[in-house]
């Protein structure tokens, strides 16, 4: 079965998340991605260390599917190495600032001199223009520029969310970006820039509060896991661990009502709406406390579940890794890894395509492990390499 994307050739210059999970969907749909590395190893590579030689976990599910080399694109020797990458590719991915790009020799001017149909996904912080251009920033500068970390935890101490998930939101829009500009050029045989941002992603994913904020000025606070717009929607805590449940529409509210044996609340004009059992989210998230400190996580849920309200049990990493749906669709793909003494449970393609899926056919590359092979392609003979590699140039 041909991929989707056989045929594309992406050279992977990004660090940490955004770029790199960028790359990463195209190369489980079948694109060959290229992820190039400083010449010790880019930091992203030691991130939460798992194996002897101290590569990482994030680094296990980021690099999958990739070919990997060394290069200093900041040598003589080095830029002409990126010349010639260029004029084999259809993407460079970077999630790097403007002005490195450019002294990287990867801003679209010069790719373009080199491959004129070349497509640039450039990630950055905040993107070109406004005051913010040249700032550097990771996931955490997202959720605290937009409102999100202002409105989670409570107004005593903003929260940020565990899972970056500015980072992996700006990676697949990118993907998305990427996927547009790739389905252009076939139609024009023109290349273009696809730019993501983190604040830009950030700001999407909040726009909906921006939003009220901007037309009512409602000033709402942080108030913890509860909702301030719908109810039931809260944590709760059990005899023996804890759940969220979440309940939005009227239909929900009454199944939970009809629980709860508080069937006249459905008369209660605090409860009347949604916007309206929110501004008494604590009530609501009072009553339903009291019921799930009498009962087990899972008499909790089954109840829920027989109501048909959205609910589930607050999991720790390892309970993830237990978890019976999880294991029933194959979710997590175990890949075995140099020096690593376990298999790596790697998340699949989290989008499911019927008939042309993504898949993770390789585990991710050791530093270095196709330096040879990518630059013997490129021409260069085993001397050649050999020097390159003494001058620290790959």
């Amino acid at each position: 079965m041909d991929k989707v994307l056989k045929g594309i050739r992406v050279l992977d210059f990004g660090r940490y998340i955004a770029g790199p999970y960028c790359a990463t969907l195209l190369a489980d749909l079948g694109a060959e991605v290229i992820r190039i590395e400083k010449v010790d190893g880019s930091e992203d590579r030691f991130l939460s260390p798992v194996t002897e030689q101290g590569d990482g976990a994030m680094f296990m599910q980021m690099g999958r599917n990739k070919l990997g080399m060394t290069l200093n694109p900041m040598k003589q020797e080095g830029r002409e190495i990126v010349r010639k990458l260029v004029a084999t590719a259809d993407v460079v991915v970077a999630n790097l600032p403007p002005d490195t790009l450019a002294s990287m020799g990867l801003d679209y001017d010069s790719l373009c001199a080199i491959k004129p149909d070349i497509i640039l996904t450039m990630i950055s912080a905040f993107g070109r223009g406004g005051p913010y251009e040249q700032r550097v920033g990771f996931d955490g500068l997202g959720q605290a520029m937009s409102g999100s970390m202002y409105m989670s935890g409570t107004p005593e101490q903003p929260a940020k969310a565990y899972a970056p998930f500015i980072d992996f939101g700006t990676a697949s829009l990118s993907a998305f970006g990427t996927m547009a500009a790739l389905f252009q050029r076939q139609k024009t045989g023109k290349g273009q820039i696809v730019e993501g941002a983190l604040f830009n992603t950030a700001l999407t994913m909040m726009n909906g509060t921006l939003i009220e904020q901007a037309m009512i000025a409602v000033n709402r606070v942080a108030s913890l896991n509860r909702s301030q717009t719908s109810a039931p929607a809260d944590t709760f805590r059990t005899r023996d661990g804890w759940v969220l449940v979440q309940s939005v529409g009227g239909p929900l509210f009454k199944r939970w009502a009809d629980l709860m044996g508080e069937e006249h609340w459905l008369q209660d004009p605090r409860f009347k709406d949604d916007i309206s059992r929110g501004d008494h989210g604590e009530i609501i998230s009072q009553r339903l406390a009291e019921w799930c400190a009498e009962r087990s996580s899972e008499e909790v849920l089954a109840a829920m579940e027989e109501a048909r309200i959205p609910a589930g049990p607050v999991l720790s990493p390892q309970q993830v890794l237990e978890d019976p749906h999880i294991a029933a669709k194959g979710l997590f793909q175990a890949i075995d890894y140099p020096g690593a003494d376990k298999a790596a449970p790697v998340m699949k393609t989290p989008v499911e395509l019927s008939e042309t899926p993504g898949e993770i056919q390789r585990r991710a590359p050791t530093l270095g492990e196709h330096t040879d092979q990518i630059m013997q392609e490129l021409g260069y003979d085993a001397a050649s390499i050999q020097t390159l590699r003494e001058k620290r140039v790959i």
